[in-house]
C-alpha cells in the first residue's frame, strides 16, 4: 500500500531531451571539467554505511562536512554549486547546534530524522536527501522546486518549512516536528472514522488545498501518509516533493503521485489541473469513513486507470445523503465537472454548521486523535516495519561506529549516463514540460 509511480513520457521535445541529458552542462561547463574541478577543490570524503543502531549523541554534520568552509578565494565544488542558491552551503559551527534524537521515517530518497536545536531547545524533523540519488534520478530541478514552493507556504494546516541547507554529500530540509504522527497511522489503528470526525478532517484539508491552489500550486501527492498531525491533533499537509507551480489555466502532464490516490486524468498522462488534488481528497475522505480504498492499488498505472474508469463508486446507504453527495462531487471522473474549488467545498451540506475559520478550529483539541495516541499498537503502526537500516550510506562520523562499510557512491557515479527509467518509485519525475493551456 502506498506504492508510488512515475512514468517517462513517450515523446520529449528536443529542448527537454537536451536539458535532461546534461543538466550540469547547461551551466556552461562540461561534465568532465566539473568532475576534475571537484576533485581538485575538495577531495572526496567517503560516506559510510551504518550497520548498527542510531545513538542519540550524534551531531547532524559529519566531520568531513564540518571541516569544509565556504571561501571566496576559489570556486565552489561542483556538487555544491549545482544546488545553489536554493540550498545554502553550510559547515562549521552547525555541528554545535543540532543533535539527532532519533529516526522518524524513511523518505523517498533518504531518512527523516528527529533533530534537536540545542540553542533553541526545540525539536524539528529533517529530511536528508543524498545528492547521489538526486542526480542519478534526474530530479535536481524538482528538489529545488520543493523548497521554493515551501518558502511561500505559511498556513495553519500546512507543514511549514523552517530551514534548508547542504553539505558536500547531502541536502537537508528542516520542518516543524509533529510528534503525534501521520493520519495513515491512526487510520490503521481505528479502521474507520465517523462522519463527524471526517467532517473536521475535510474542513482542514480542504482549507489547505484552497490556499495552495490560490497560490497556483498543485500538490500532486495528497494522501494519508502526507497528512501529519499537530500536538492538538489537527492536520498538517506535508511533503511537497512532487508539487508544481501551475499558472491559472495551465495544464500538467507528468504521471506522478501515489497510485491509489491518483485522478484518472493523471493516470492517463494528462492534461490535468488543480482538480486532481480534489480527487485525491475524495479518496482520502472515502477511505477514512469506509476503512478501505475505493479502488485497491495496482502495480501498473495502466491497469489502475482501467479499474478507476470502470469503478461505479457506489456509496453505502448507511452514509448520510450529505456525505454521499460530497463524495460523488469529489470523485467525479470528469475533471471539468468535479468539485474543485474551496468556495464550492465550503457550502456543501455536509459542512453545515462547521466553521472553516482556522483560529476557531484550532482552539479545540481533536480528542479522538489524541486518545488513539495512547493505543498500545501506536508505535508499531507508526514505524510500519522501518528501522535504522534505512540510514543506508548516511555519512555520520565513523568513529561512533564499530562496523563500517565504505560506499563512495558519488565518486564513482557516471553523470554522463542517462538515469535508468523508473516505473514504481516516488518522486521519479518525467522530464516532459508541463505546458500552459492552449
Amino acid at each position: 500500500m502506498g506504492s508510488s509511480v512515475s512514468k517517462s513520457p513517450r515523446r520529449r521535445p528536443a529542448a527537454e531531451q537536451q536539458r535532461s541529458d546534461g543538466f550540469i552542462s547547461n551551466l556552461g561547463v562540461s561534465i568532465s571539467h566539473r568532475l576534475q574541478q571537484l576533485r581538485r577543490s575538495a577531495p572526496f570524503s567517503r560516506p559510510v554505511r551504518l550497520n548498527c543502531r542510531l545513538s542519540v549523541t550524534k551531531t547532524l554534520l559529519p566531520p568531513h562536512d564540518r571541516a569544509q568552509r565556504t571561501s571566496g578565494d576559489g570556486p565552489l565544488p561542483a556538487l555544491v554549486a549545482v544546488f545553489l542558491p536554493e540550498f545554502p552551503h553550510r559547515s562549521f559551527p552547525l555541528h554545535d547546534r543540532f543533535q539527532i534524537l532519533g529516526f522518524i521515517a524513511k523518505g523517498s530518497f533518504g531518512p527523516i530524522l528527529k533533530v534537536k536545536d540545542i540553542s533553541k531547545e526545540k525539536t524539528f524533523a529533517v529530511k536528508v536527501l543524498p545528492k547521489s540519488e538526486i542526480l542519478q534520478r534526474g530530479v535536481l530541478e524538482q528538489s529545488k522546486e520543493e523548497v521554493i514552493i515551501q518558502r511561500q507556504l505559511k498556513h495553519p494546516f500546512i507543514h511549514n518549512l523552517q530551514d534548508c541547507w547542504q553539505t558536500q554529500w547531502h541536502l537537508f530540509i528542516m520542518c516543524e516536528y509533529c510528534s503525534v504522527g501521520d493520519l495513515y497511522t491512526y487510520w490503521l489503528l481505528k479502521g474507520k472514522f465517523g462522519e463527524e470526525e471526517v467532517r473536521l478532517f475535510g474542513a482542514e484539508l480542504g482549507s489547505a488545498l484552497g490556499f495552495l491552489h490560490d497560490l497556483g500550486i498543485v500538490h500532486r501527492d495528497v494522501k494519508m501518509e502526507n497528512i501529519l498531525l499537530s500536538d492538538l491533533g489537527h492536520l498538517r499537509l506535508s511533503d511537497f516533493g512532487l508539487s508544481h507551480r501551475l499558472k491559472r489555466g495551465g495544464r500538467a502532464f507528468t504521471i506522478c503521485g501515489t497510485i491509489e490516490y491518483m485522478a484518472p486524468e493523471v493516470l492517463s498522462g494528462g492534461p490535468y489541473t488543480h482538480a486532481a488534488d480534489w480527487w485525491s481528497l475524495g479518496v482520502v475522505l472515502f477511505s477514512l469513513v469506509t476503512g478501505e480504498f475505493p479502488v485497491r492499488p495496482e502495480s501498473n498505472h495502466c491497469t489502475m486507470l482501467s479499474k478507476v474508469q470502470a469503478f461505479p463508486y457506489l456509496l453505502p446507504q448507511t452514509f448520510s445523503p450529505a456525505l454521499r453527495f460530497l463524495l460523488t462531487e469529489l470523485l467525479c471522473k470528469n475533471p471539468a465537472k468535479r468539485l474543485c474549488t474551496l468556495e464550492r467545498f465550503k457550502v456543501q451540506t455536509f459542512f453545515r454548521g462547521l466553521s472553516f475559520d482556522a483560529q476557531i478550529l484550532l482552539k479545540t483539541p481533536v480528542c479522538f486523535i489524541l486518545d488513539l495516541r495512547n493505543h498500545p499498537d501506536w508505535a508499531a503502526k507508526a514505524m510500519r516495519g522501518l528501522s535504522s537500516d534505512c540510514f543506508h550510506d548516511f555519512d555520520f562520523d565513523k568513529t561512533f561506529y564499530s562496523s563500517i562499510e565504505f560506499s563512495p557512491k558519488l565518486a564513482n557515479m557516471d553523470l554522463n549516463r542517462d538515469p535508468e527509467p523508473k516505473t514504481h518509485i516516488t518522486q521519479d519525475l518525467d522530464t516532459r514540460q508541463d505546458l500552459p493551456e492552449q
